[in-house]
């Protein structure tokens, strides 16, 4: 199984009017690379697989508008967050033979988070809409460097939770009759660079490290808790007049 992950990052502010900007524009980044990741969770092998990004920018409908330079660049916002999980199978992973096949999963949720000009905290739950029916959640922070003006630097840690049908799901083995409980399954941290190129086109590296734990350490399938991915994206500014 490759994971790709498509993480989407949506901090909205208060609607304001915006009496000095016409028409209706939506502002967003699109992000398309690659990554190197597990081939399952616990697996002790990797591979080279697809992963994007999608980040709302700014929104102006008529008088109303979100982001840009409508919106307060910090204090307290609302955050979305998505995932998509590759399918598990057999025949592409042996070691896992007497194990169920996995679906590909697709989750959607939210949370919140708060912002500085040097930090963000944040804490969002997704629930799977395709491939499993699960509920997770992550909370996370960064620290936030700029070392110059093209140039932004991330870096901070990471806790994942899951329910009962979550672990169960990705961590329970069929052919040794282990049943996995939920509850917090890894922690890790994250680090980021972000290069602008030039004003719509830009470049971003990211690697993490998470080490799964209690219920997931556990797991009869998992090969080693060490887990750890890399993925190089770049990306593209796209303003939609409308």
């Amino acid at each position: 199984m490759r994971i790709l992950i498509l993480p989407i990052v949506f901090a909205a502010t208060s609607a304001t009017a915006q009496n000095a900007q016409t028409g209706n524009v939506a502002a967003f980044t699109l992000g398309l690379g690659a990554s190197w990741t597990p081939d399952y969770f616990g697996s002790e092998n990797s591979s080279l697989g697809l992963t994007g990004s999608f980040e709302p920018g700014s929104f102006q409908l008529g008088p109303l508008g979100y982001g840009g330079s409508g919106g307060d660049a910090g204090g307290f916002g609302v955050k979305g967050s998505f995932r998509y999980i590759g399918e598990r199978t057999v025949t592409d992973n042996p070691e896992l033979a007497g194990e169920t096949d996995l679906d590909a999963a697709f989750e959607i949720g939210g949370g919140f988070n708060y912002t500085t000009d040097n930090a963000e905290i944040y804490a969002v739950g997704r629930y799977g809409v395709i491939g499993h029916e699960a509920i997770v959640g992550e909370i996370g922070g960064d620290w936030i460097m700029q070392p110059s003006s093209q140039t932004e630097v991330r870096v901070g840690p990471r806790l994942f939770f899951g329910d009962d049908n979550y672990a169960d799901t990705y961590f329970g083995s069929a052919a040794n009759g282990y049943r996995a409980g939920g509850g917090l399954l890894s922690r890790g941290i994250e680090a980021s660079i972000a290069y602008d190129v030039t004003e719509n086109w830009g470049v971003v590296g990211t690697i993490n490290y998470d080490e799964l734990l209690n219920d997931a350490a556990k797991s009869p399938i998992v090969q080693t808790t060490d887990q750890l991915g890399v993925s190089l994206i770049v990306t593209r500014k796209v303003s939609w007049s409308f």
